[in-house]
């Protein structure tokens, strides 16, 4: 697959919400509104800070970037932090909890779109038009920070470190929207879950928890409109991985038993 450059991040974003690939699955139920609160925790203090910040702060910096993302919220299980049209005013870091984006059709059929847990920056996908082509909704009880944008751009001309920083994350989204185009153009439904069981993975070992054992907070069927398969393919799919002994799969909790067969199975070695 071609290589992007950085710039072409925010259109290969929008391209993913405005047209998603031709698979479609049901929705599910309404959402509540969300519920948000304020919270006041300092990024100096937080223990994702070595994630979504780069490492080389001085404290005078960090205490700038605390006063720019001082606003902390949370969202209860099913709530909205953004709809699709909602102007763009600033990226969020997810301090914890999980979202899903997603788009929905006319007919009320829901497209997943992506997955993003903690330590990871969410909102990308409205910097070019200034408005949301996706929305996004909290699959379990979630924190964030508020970072306006305006003012992100603006410390960032200042702080060299929080620049680069910034182009490390978009030149992440684009790598992964680039594994997501090919994992759904080439790949068969035991390379597609392969591969999102160890995506899942290696984001988990980046914050620090369990690269083998993790809770999904997404349903089957949720996984089968981001990966473009029916609900029975997923489960029949985990079925077989669990038999092969390759997976052990309880409710919602994973555990992978065998990674380099699973890597052996997209290709990777």
């Amino acid at each position: 697959m071609p290589s992007l450059s950085l710039e072409d991040l925010i259109y290969v974003k929008i391209a993913r919400c405005i047209n998603p690939p031709p698979f479609m699955a049901l929705s599910d139920p309404i959402v509540p509104p969300n519920t948000s609160s304020e919270l006041k925790i300092a990024c100096s203090n937080c223990n994702l800070r070595e994630i979504c910040l780069p490492v080389e702060l001085t404290e005078g910096e960090m205490h700038r970037l605390e006063d720019l993302s001082n606003n902390k919220r949370s969202y209860e299980s099913g709530g909205y932090l953004y709809r699709t049209g909602d102007r763009f005013k600033s990226l969020h870091a997810i301090r914890s909890g999980s979202f899903k984006t997603r788009v929905l059709h006319e007919d009320g059929r829901e497209q997943v779109t992506g997955f993003l847990m903690a330590g990871e920056i969410i909102g990308l996908d409205a910097i070019s038009t200034d408005f949301h082509t996706c929305e996004a909704v909290a699959m379990e009880d979630s924190e964030v920070c508020e970072l306006p944008f305006n003012k992100l751009e603006e410390l960032s001309r200042d702080i060299p470190s929080l620049q680069r920083h910034l182009h490390k994350i978009l030149s992440r989204e684009i790598v992964r929207d680039q594994g997501i185009m090919l994992l759904l153009g080439s790949m068969r439904a035991e390379e597609r879950l392969a591969a999102f069981l160890l995506n899942l993975s290696q984001r988990n070992a980046t914050h620090g928890m369990s690269a083998t054992q993790f809770k999904l907070r997404m349903s089957r069927l949720e996984i089968g409109s981001y990966l473009g398969l029916k609900l029975e393919t997923v489960s029949r799919t985990f079925s077989h991985f669990q038999e092969e002994g390759l997976i052990q799969v309880k409710a919602r909790a994973v555990e992978l038993l065998d990674l380099p067969r699973l890597r052996t199975l997209v290709g990777k070695s």
